[in-house]
């Protein structure tokens, strides 16, 4: 185990004994994945900041389930997941869409330093809109797969599918994607 793993399972073990102070620490040690994962599932900041609140108070009240079975993360992923489609849920009767469009989200795309600052915008931009399009499940599959990173059998069992329905969501929310991202290019042509 790594210097960070016996850290993080230090922390682990002594916010399960109640130690508030621990798992603040070990919840700073996530923050920026949780957050990327609250905000590309929900779509905007104030969305991503109620799941992000409520997947804190969610992991404190249950990490006694937490079995160790899976990593830290992976549990911790899948509780943030929850929360965030929790928050979609419960506003998506009162919006059309998810917005990607807010420029605050961490969409991330590959850094070329060689291409200019307003193309690198205009990429981002149109990767949300692509994102926005998509069906709630290809969506939910390829955030927690990019963004939250998790392995194709985290997804299924976090979704209640099977690997191979996961693999052609993926697959066809990817094909989407560039589908639509190829429809950018020929209207800017």
């Amino acid at each position: 185990m790594t210097d960070s793993g016996a850290a993080e399972a230090e922390l682990l073990l002594r916010a399960r004994g109640g130690d508030q102070q621990a798992f603040g620490e070990l919840m700073s040690l996530h923050r920026n994945r949780v957050w990327a994962v609250c905000l590309n599932v929900t779509g905007n900041n104030h969305d991503a900041d109620d799941a992000f609140q409520e997947t804190l108070i969610s992991t404190w009240q249950h990490l006694d389930r937490f079995r160790g079975e899976a990593k830290f993360t992976t549990w911790l992923h899948r509780v943030t997941a929850n929360c965030a489609l929790a928050v979609v849920r419960r506003r998506k009767p009162r919006t059309d869409t998810v917005d990607f469009t807010d420029t605050d989200q961490p969409v991330v795309l590959t850094d070329d330093p060689a291409s200019r600052f307003d193309e690198h915008v205009a990429e981002r931009d149109q990767l949300r809109s692509a994102l926005a399009e998509l069906p709630d499940d290809f969506r939910t599959a390829i955030v927690l797969r990019e963004f939250g990173d998790l392995s194709y059998a985290d997804i299924a069992e976090h979704t209640g599918v099977g690997v191979q329905t996961v693999k052609s969501r993926l697959n066809r929310a990817r094909s989407q994607i560039a589908t639509t991202l190829r429809g950018y290019d020929l209207a800017s042509e």
